[in-house]
């Protein structure tokens, strides 16, 4: 796996760089890692069985279950992933240049960077790039769950049963529409087909992208870390892109809202909770804004309204026609106006 991609970039540098940044977190005794785990991995299994009833979405393979990891752990798996998405890049490039080894280690840092930011942040997720394997598993980043807890003193069992309910939503959405996960990939490798690493095009947005973050005006729409900014082919694809993710995030914030209603305690004491987490201020926002994690904190809302007055206007059979093909995928026009999507689809 990834063998041109091993080639492209430092991986080692990206974890050891990763794993700095993100710290190893608030200290959590071996009992109360031990009770996580076995917490998690009792609440996945329930919650899946909620969210199949909910949705009237069908879950097929294996079982949903849970990885309880540190943010090291998240990190490494994430490096890997990204080398898996980046392998016809790298192909594409080696071809081109056998011999490159300038900027490996650049690219490492940049990448180690991202994700070791981002391990702080993320609470839980489904790796929906994972092989066949692995289908069905859902990482939670211990530490970070425990740190929110903490900070908002909330009840762990309920905070970690709505985390559940989310992350288990988007394993339920690629279960049940298998088509997904290739409609990603294509969209992903359109992307970095638009890539050139012989034009400098990436040290320039790199640069640009720095410049910008110590401008403290940084205005840029890309997925972060080496792609930072865009060129208008790239923003098309993107755009698609950030379309099809507001879907499939506000969709799994309106299940974990909705089926919370019956199953969390204290439901809006948790959403303020989340909703202070996430307003950062100062340097961090300017960096949220830089690698586009508050493009993500903008699908949720876009999302789950769409998500939201869809299923009020036509019902949850009728919203369900996004799982069945991609011609049923809301546009971003769409999504900030759900009556044309309504219109669109068979009534």
């Amino acid at each position: 796996m990834g063998s041109q991609a091993a080639r492209l970039a430092d991986w080692d540098t990206a974890l050891d760089v990763g794993k700095r940044i993100a710290g190893p977190g608030p200290r959590v005794l071996p009992a109360d890692r031990a009770r996580m785990r076995e917490d998690l991995a009792g609440l996945v299994v329930r919650a899946e069985g909620l969210v199949t009833d909910h949705t009237g979405l069908e879950v097929s393979g294996f079982r949903s279950r849970a990885w309880v990891m540190g943010r090291g752990d998240w990190i490494r798996q994430n490096l890997v992933g990204l080398q898996r998405l980046m392998e016809p890049l790298a192909e594409r490039v080696l071809a081109s240049k056998p011999d490159r080894t300038l900027g490996r280690k650049a690219l490492g840092v940049q990448a180690g960077a991202l994700l070791g930011y981002v391990s702080r942040r993320v609470l839980g997720q489904f790796d929906v790039f994972l092989p066949a394997d692995d289908d069905g598993l859902i990482y939670f980043v211990g530490p970070n769950l425990v740190d929110t807890e903490r900070r908002y003193s909330l009840a762990p069992r309920d905070f970690r049963m709505w985390v559940a309910i989310h992350e288990v939503t988007h394993r339920v959405q690629f279960s049940a529409a298998p088509w997904l996960r290739p409609r990603l990939s294509s969209l992903v490798d359109e992307y970095l087909s638009t890539v050139s690493f012989s034009s400098g095009e990436l040290i320039g947005q790199l640069r640009h992208a720095v410049e910008e973050l110590k401008a403290g005006d940084a205005d840029v729409h890309g997925p972060g870390g080496i792609l930072l900014l865009l060129s208008p082919e790239q923003r098309e694809v993107f755009e698609r892109t950030q379309a099809m993710m507001a879907v499939l995030e506000g969709h799994a914030s309106y299940v974990m809202n909705e089926v919370a209603k019956g199953h969390v305690h204290d439901l809006a004491r948790l959403k303020r909770a989340l909703a202070a987490r996430r307003n950062v201020q100062g340097v961090e926002k300017k960096v949220q804004r830089a690698i586009g994690f508050d493009q993500k904190v903008a699908q949720y809302d876009a999302g789950e309204r769409f998500v939201r007055e869809v299923i009020a206007r036509a019902g949850q059979d009728a919203f369900n026609l996004v799982w069945t093909s991609p011609e049923y995928l809301p546009s971003g026009a769409e999504i900030a106006e759900p009556a044309r999507w309504v219109a669109r689809v068979p009534g």
